[in-house]
């Protein structure tokens, strides 16, 4: 089933549930939808915490994929709290690349309308050359 990206946005948004964890940190504030080429969508959302140990909604998707044993994306949208597309913050996109090379033709919604290549916002990578 080819989902559209009003569909995989809205399924990004129904994620969002804001809670206050201590210090002031959040989780849910942030809900992420992929496809992978086998046409199955996983779901997750950000947990917000100090000393680094949180993770960003595509972490928690891409966790999901893995532990059934999927590692193609064919489409990734994050989405925060007021409905806001964002796009994948490095960690994200290097963890896409990681976990499959062949992620590097996954589209990444950075807005509504608008789609690019990972490998358009992953164009210097590190093992490049190695």
């Amino acid at each position: 089933m080819d989902q559209s990206n009003e569909e995989l946005i809205e399924k990004a948004k129904q994620l969002i549930n804001v809670k206050k964890l201590k210090w002031g940190f959040t989780s849910g504030d942030c809900g992420c939808a992929l496809i992978t080429d086998k046409g199955n969508i996983y779901l997750g959302v950000s947990i917000g915490t100090p000393s680094q140990v949180g993770f960003c909604a595509e972490h928690s998707a891409i966790a999901a994929m893995v532990t059934n044993q999927e590692f193609k994306i064919d489409k990734i949208v994050a989405v925060d709290e007021s409905g806001i597309i964002l796009p994948p913050c490095g960690r994200c996109r290097e963890l896409m690349y990681q976990i499959n090379e062949d992620n590097l033709d996954t589209e990444v919604l950075v807005k509504n309308d608008k789609t690019v290549k990972l490998s358009e916002l992953l164009p210097y990578r590190w093992d490049k050359d190695l």
